[in-house]
């Protein structure tokens, strides 16, 4: 009865070190202690501040990166979110007799060109093109307010921070901006140059606009680290699907029919860009010598539907099915 005695009290004097050493000094994945004069203090479990992020120690420390490839990629696909969407609803409501659609589109990538110049220079480093972030570690990064730890499951410590700074809020930055200078710029030019539309239909591009900011937002807001994950994909699914449907609608079955018009071949070159886009956000040029060859599968959609178009045909089908063949 004495050895099982001692037995199991010399385990507990084995485990209760290690059960202490292993026990985390500080919970939750975004709580940190701050440094304060050079020096570590308060209690473990305190928010960051805006620029800083707890490191490996729980110890919030300023984030002194520069953005890479990817997330310079992912900044350039939500800038060119509100642009697109502009062209199209400018395109969609200003018809084919208005000579002020390509004025519009000008001043539609001037308003974004603009708002994406002063958003680098109002963040930090304040006044230079170049941005200091913080890492992307994981999909939570995204979502620190879901990571509020409850140590005693009473009491929630609210340690909910921008761990990917500065990815999500410069996107809501950029979108305020273009939203401001829309207003500042485009009623004017459309009140002057839009003659060939109505008085109800010139300000259509803008109320569009109105509506779509709002839903940009939320998206950013909601859904931006899966887009951080999933956009390159986006990309290239969208722009297929366009593509094909653009070239269906435009009744383009030959190279000819392909070059007879000078826009035709805008929107080819403007989708081969994204689909590049797509293919570079995806490999990430890792390795360049096995990355850049791929964007010679850029022509390759198109290519394919010329080549099949003929052999799609719903007349031809139509008329074979009749013939009973």
């Amino acid at each position: 009865m004495k050895l099982r005695t001692l037995t199991t009290q010399s385990a507990r004097a084995v485990i209760g070190p290690l059960a202490v050493a292993k026990s985390p000094t500080c919970p939750g994945l975004y709580c940190g202690r701050l440094i304060i004069n050079g020096s570590v203090e308060g209690e473990c479990g305190q928010v960051c501040p805006r620029g800083e992020r707890a490191n490996i120690q729980k110890v919030c420390e300023l984030c002194t990166g520069s953005p890479d490839l990817y997330d310079w990629l992912y900044l350039g696909f939500m800038a060119m979110l509100p642009l697109v969407l502009h062209w199209f609803f400018i395109e969609w409501y200003s018809g084919k007799k208005s000579s002020s659609a390509l004025l519009q589109h000008v001043t539609a990538m001037l308003e974004c060109s603009l708002s994406a110049v002063v958003t680098l220079l109002v963040t930090e480093p304040v006044g230079m093109f170049s941005i200091r972030s913080c890492r992307v570690q994981m999909l939570s990064d995204w979502y620190t307010m879901l990571y509020n730890p409850s140590p005693d499951y009473v009491n929630t410590l609210h340690c909910t921070q921008e761990a990917v700074y500065p990815l999500y809020t410069i996107v809501l930055l950029y979108y305020a901006f273009c939203l401001v200078l829309m207003m500042l710029l485009r009623p004017l030019l459309v009140k002057k140059m839009a003659c060939g539309l109505g008085k109800s239909d010139r300000f259509k591009s803008i109320y569009a606009a109105l509506y779509f900011f709002p839903i940009l937002t939320l998206l950013q807001a909601v859904g931006g680290g899966l887009l951080y994950y999933a956009f390159p994909y986006i990309i290239l699914v969208m722009s297929l699907v366009t593509l094909a449907v653009y070239m269906s609608a435009s009744e383009i079955q030959c190279f000819k029919n392909l070059i007879a018009k000078k826009k035709r071949l805008v929107v080819l070159f403007s989708h081969w860009l994204l689909h590049a886009y797509g293919i570079i956000s995806i490999s990430r040029l890792d390795k360049m010598h096995q990355d850049l060859p791929m964007l010679a599968l850029v022509p390759g959609p198109a290519l394919f539907y010329i080549a099949t178009a003929k052999f799609t045909e719903p007349s031809r089908i139509l008329s074979e099915s009749g013939n009973g063949h």
